[in-house]
């Protein structure tokens, strides 16, 4: 399986074209609609999600609700657009009329200036930010919403949730009441700042109630949790087939993220060995299993059969209503950074596009070790997979 995107922030449409979803998966539009719409609501995020709503419309790959194993298209339209349709017209010629809101004052923290230099967009930065802008990752969670429909056929769930806004924090100590996902989702899903807790909840809300008074924006922490994984996904063979990286990559990649960790993480450097390694048992019903999952459901770049657990950093959002310094790039004058409209944190967004990238790659390397065509063959084929693993 793999996928591209295509689009930019402010023009007609926004496309994703994904290969290898086997046939006979059964999707609806509206499976993709719920994960945009979750996408799209989260305490701090701005205007434009009051203009537009998001929704997909399947062009190809698709038949009654049924998944052909060719290409399938995604299409989201930007009701946006329609303000915009002179300045990002790709059938007509520049001319001054349509060559307003030109940005030539990049944000510090932004693709603007490193774009500008890399792609010769001399005269307008617009050409960089329409598409380095995080509205790309509406894509990736439509990508996502079809990865998470079939990871669902072979009992594998995925759920991201927010664990800190600036100093504002969620207890992770409270995951241990939960005896699944569905549990934990349910109640972060209860709450716009996709915490843990109430008091979570309230404290974020602060935080970016005031974060939103001073027209500044502020970071945060995500993280997803993945059940139900195989055993031996991944590989130790080569350094690019382990899935720990592959989900590292896929975690970095995602607008604003400047961090990646597994399992206890970096807290783990300051542990000794004997407090973190994951010891091994072993049942007659079960077969072997791990008695605590500080790893993070890895071993060797494969998985254990324990609960992935996966956190990403989220820097703030370049854009500020009290911009930094900057260059203007035709005279070189120290200017103010232009400002767009944008949101004071996108950590709520953040968390569901984090876990949409966590399922696309799970599914990749489902459909990577067993049958990519059909997906009652490959649910046989996991079955048969996991009756030999835990009789191993």
């Amino acid at each position: 399986m793999r996928y591209t995107t295509a689009g930019e922030s402010h023009g007609p449409e926004e496309i994703a074209i994904i290969e290898g979803v086997p046939a006979g998966l059964h999707i609806t539009q509206e499976d993709v609609n719920k994960e945009l719409a979750r996408r799209q609501h989260g305490y701090g995020r701005g205007e434009r999600q009051q203009i537009e709503t998001d929704t997909v419309t399947f062009l190809t790959g698709v038949r009654h609700q049924t998944t052909l194993g060719s290409p399938i298209t995604l299409n989201v339209h930007n009701d946006d657009h329609n303000s915009w349709s002179k300045i990002m017209a790709p059938n007509d010629p520049a001319t001054p009329e349509n060559s307003l809101r030109k940005v030539l004052r990049p944000r510090p923290g932004h693709a603007d200036l490193v774009g500008g230099m890399k792609y010769r967009h001399h005269n307008d930065l617009r050409n960089v930010l329409e598409r380095s802008s995080a509205r790309e990752t509406t894509m990736r969670v439509a990508v996502g919403a079809v990865a998470k429909k079939l990871l669902r056929e072979i009992n594998v769930d995925v759920h991201g949730f927010v664990v800190n806004v600036g100093p504002a924090k969620s207890d992770l100590n409270v995951l241990t009441q939960y005896k699944n996902l569905q549990e934990l989702r349910v109640v972060t899903e209860g709450f716009a700042t996709r915490s843990l807790t109430a008091e979570a909840d309230e404290a974020i809300r602060q935080v970016i109630d005031k974060t939103k008074r001073d027209a500044n924006t502020v970071g945060g922490q995500v993280q997803v949790i993945a059940t139900g994984m195989p055993v031996g996904l991944g590989s130790y063979v080569s350094a690019d087939e382990k899935l720990d990286g592959k989900i590292a990559r896929a975690i970095v990649g995602i607008n604003a993220f400047k961090g990646v960790q597994f399992g206890g993480g970096f807290d783990n450097s300051e542990k000794y060995g004997d407090q973190i390694m994951d010891e091994i048992f072993w049942d007659s019903e079960k077969g072997f299993y791990r008695g605590t999952d500080n790893l993070g459901g890895f071993e060797g770049g494969m998985t254990t059969g324990e609960a992935i657990t996966v956190r990403g950093v989220v820097k703030p959002i370049p854009t500020l209503y009290r911009p930094m310094k900057s260059v203007d790039i035709d005279t070189h004058k120290e200017h103010k950074a232009s400002i767009e409209r944008s949101d004071t944190t996108a950590v709520t967004a953040a968390a569901v596009i984090a876990e949409s990238m966590v399922a696309i790659e799970l599914a990749i390397a489902i459909l990577d070790k067993f049958d990519a065509d059909n997906i009652e063959r490959m649910k046989e084929q996991v079955a048969a997979y996991r009756e030999e693993i835990r009789t191993f």
